[in-house]
């Protein structure tokens, strides 16, 4: 297919960005005039069905959308063929799979997987240890994550939302850069100790899982700024969240707490507090304290 519908942005240091996007293209032709500086292409939006071999042409390409283009598999070739690559959005397609060959992306920064069909991950992930701003592994069919995860040390944000875990690895812990991570809708009953090792975390967003239990270890997130914990089957807390001393809002909505621990009261930093739907025996006192102090309590 002709490529005269193709917006090719200024050469600058980062060279030029080649926007196909939502075009309808169900094939792609590259000019010459195309492969000069080219680093960063998109493509997401077409209705292509695979990864136009036509990309192999370019060399040092660092960006590559392919949302929403129909793939059911990744290729071999892209995975060896784009050394410098940064970022990869493979995200509304149909994947099944990821071939062990990701694990060549050295360089890779970000990278988007959500909304497809994948039921498990290559310990080949493992190998990205370049992967520092995103990874995106939400709405998929992924029922564990391998342990290679916990040597993504710079990661600093993670969401596996809308899938099917029941548990976490242990090596999580290794996740230390982590600052942001998204687990909501999934099946978890329980939590590793190790993530009292995620010393960066400010967001840990938990709702709509079969959590019974947290670990004490929750204390040790220093930086934690915010908890959501909502519609769970939470009974109780740890005493350990009194060591949450930045802790600004916390969700304890739809669980079965009956009493909640007083060592909420001490939490400096909580501007919200919200255990509505919950079957509490009593109201505790200190809650008044908590709202004179200028936090929103809901209850």
């Amino acid at each position: 297919m002709p490529d005269t519908g193709a917006v090719s942005r200024p050469v600058s240091a980062y060279g030029k960005r080649l926007d196909l996007s939502g075009q309808g293209l169900t094939t792609l032709t590259l000019s010459d005039a195309h492969l000069h500086d080219t680093t960063r292409v998109d493509l997401r939006g077409n209705p292509l069905g695979s990864v136009p071999e036509a990309l192999r042409r370019l060399t040092g390409l660092r960006e590559l959308g392919l949302s929403r283009t129909g793939l059911t598999s990744v290729p071999e070739w892209l995975w060896s063929s784009f050394a410098d690559l940064e970022t990869l959005n493979l995200a509304e397609n149909r994947l099944t799979s990821v071939g062990a060959g990701v694990g060549a992306l050295t360089r890779l920064r970000m990278l988007d997987l959500g909304h497809n069909a994948l039921s498990s991950l290559p310990d080949a992930l493992g190998e990205l240890r370049g992967l520092s701003d995103f990874l995106y592994l939400s709405h998929n069919r992924l029922g564990r994550m391998p342990e290679c995860l916990g040597r993504l040390s710079e990661l600093r944000y993670l969401n596996l939302t809308h899938n099917a875990l029941e548990a976490l690895p242990e090596a999580i812990g290794g996740l230390i850069s982590l600052r942001e991570l998204r687990l909501y809708d999934n099946q978890l009953a329980t939590l590793p100790e190790t993530i009292g090792a995620l010393h960066s975390l400010r967001e840990l967003h938990l709702r709509n899982n079969a959590l019974e239990r947290l670990p004490d270890t929750l204390g040790a997130l220093a930086s934690l700024r915010v908890l959501d914990l909502r519609n769970n089957r939470l009974s109780q807390l740890p005493n350990t969240i009194a060591q949450l001393r930045a802790l600004a809002y916390l969700d304890l909505r739809a669980n079965r707490l009956t009493a909640l621990p007083a060592a909420l009261a001490e939490l400096p930093a909580l501007e919200k507090l919200d255990v509505r739907w919950n079957t509490l025996d009593a109201v505790p006192a200190w809650l008044d304290d908590l709202e004179r102090r200028g936090c929103a309590v809901l209850v």
